[in-house]
This record gives C-alpha cells, structure tokens and sequence, in this order.
C-alpha cells in the first residue's frame, strides 16, 4: 500500500498541473486568436511544440511515480479484461464520435456571430491542409495517451491513495485537473471537459486501464480535427456565388 503522505515531487507536479500548465495555455491561446491568421507553418510548430511538451511531462510523472512505488497497474497501464476493455472501448469511442460530430453540426447551424470564440478557436488550430492533418494525427495520438497517463493515469491513483480509497474523489479529482487543463477553452470548454473526464474517470475505474478512454480520447479530438474545418468554414453569401458563377461564365466565353 502506497502512503497517503505527498512526497515533494509530487506535490511540485500537483502545482504545475493545476496552475503552470491552465496559465501557460490560456496565454498562449489569447495570443494565437490576437494574430489575424496562422500560417501552416505556424500551425505545425504549435502542434509539434506541444508534443514535446507532453512526452516531456509524461515521461517525468512516470519516472517520479514509478521510484515513489507506483506500479504500471496503479497507472491503468495494463489490461485486466481485456474483453470488458474491447467492448467498452469500442462503444465510448463510438458514442464520443456521434457526440462531437452532432455538436459540431449544432454549431455550424447557428449563424457565423452567435458561433462565439469556439469556432474562432477551432479555424484558427485546426488542420487546414493534408500535411497539418498529418502533423494533427500525431498530436491526437500524442493527446490521446499522455493526457490518459497523466490524468486517468497517474493523477486518479494518487487522489485514490489519498484519499484511502475513495473512488468518488479520485474521480473528481481527475476530473478537475483535466479541466484545468482546458482552461484555454473558456468556462463552456472547463465545464464540457469537467464532465467527459468524470466520464473517462468512471470508464478507468470500471475497466482497471486506461485502453478504452485512450481510443475514446483519440477519436474525440480526431472528430474535431476533420469535422470542424470542414462544417464551420465561411460559408460563401448566395449572392456571391452567383456573382462568381456569372464572371466565370463570361470568362469562358470568347
């Protein structure tokens, strides 16, 4: 059994996830939707900064966890049941994917002013070309495991160890840093984020790994790297493709 006692290692990684990394993000978000637009070049150095920065503080917490007595079955990773861990995987992931793309559809509806900073937010960090989606693929695959680690992984374990046991504060408790996370995403992306991670919380609990709630993870993002650009693009006015039909029309004649 683990000590209920935080080491200060522990503690340090506590502090940057709950305040360095929400501050860091929301800085770096306002400054990006300051700039008129991005670049593909900008955009794939902001996804590939930010998969360093996660192997990078992945690869530290499970170092720190596994020298304080943290097996990799504490962390989720390892695979029980495997079945359980199939099915289950397998229906969250296809109930997220239905989820986003329905909220995406809502959004897109709703006309481009009532859209508000989350369509501003996904044009602008969203893939736009074949190679940005390549370069988002693996940024999702990144997200989709180093956040499970981190925060299913080893932020759930050590609220569990804590708290002697206490399933429901561990729950919340991964459930809280994983939506601090999201702070960049304003008070709509805190509480939507808040919500799917006491869900994937509950899922890792359930399941005893991490499995399911990485492929639910990874086909959540991945749905919004596809969908969005496509669904809330500025939409051409009617009267405008009319005009451009006619020019192209009077251009092809001779």
């Amino acid at each position: 059994m683990l000590p209920a006692a935080l080491p200060w290692d522990f503690i340090v990684i506590l502090i940057v996830l709950a305040i360095v990394v929400p501050w860091r993000g929301a800085v770096r978000v306002r400054a990006l939707m300051r700039r008129d637009a991005l670049t593909s070049v900008d955009r794939i150095a902001l996804y590939a900064s930010t998969i360093a920065f996660q192997w990078l503080a992945t690869g530290i917490i499970l170092w720190r966890a596994v020298a304080h007595g943290y097996r990799l079955a504490d962390l989720g990773l390892s695979l029980p049941s495997p079945w359980l861990a199939a099915v289950v995987g397998v229906g969250l992931s296809a109930l997220i994917s239905f989820n986003q793309a329905v909220s995406i559809r809502r959004l897109a509806s709703l006309p481009s002013d009532k859209q508000g900073f989350m369509r501003a937010l996904t044009l602008k960090l969203m893939p736009h070309n074949a190679p940005e989606r390549l370069a988002f693929f693996a940024l999702v695959t990144t997200v989709a495991l180093c956040e499970e680690i981190i925060y299913r992984g080893f932020i759930q374990r050590l609220f569990l160890n804590v708290s002697k046991g206490s399933i429901a504060i561990a729950i919340l408790g991964a459930a809280v840093f994983f939506s601090l996370a999201h702070l960049y995403q304003g008070r709509r992306g805190l509480v939507v984020t808040f919500f799917a991670g006491a869900i994937f919380s509950a899922v890792r609990a359930w399941t005893g790994t991490l499995i399911p709630t990485m492929a639910a993870h990874f086909v959540a993002d991945l749905s919004v790297g596809l969908l969005a650009p496509r669904l809330l693009r500025p939409r051409t006015p009617p009267a405008l493709e009319g005009a451009s039909a006619i020019s192209a029309g009077a251009d092809s004649n001779p």
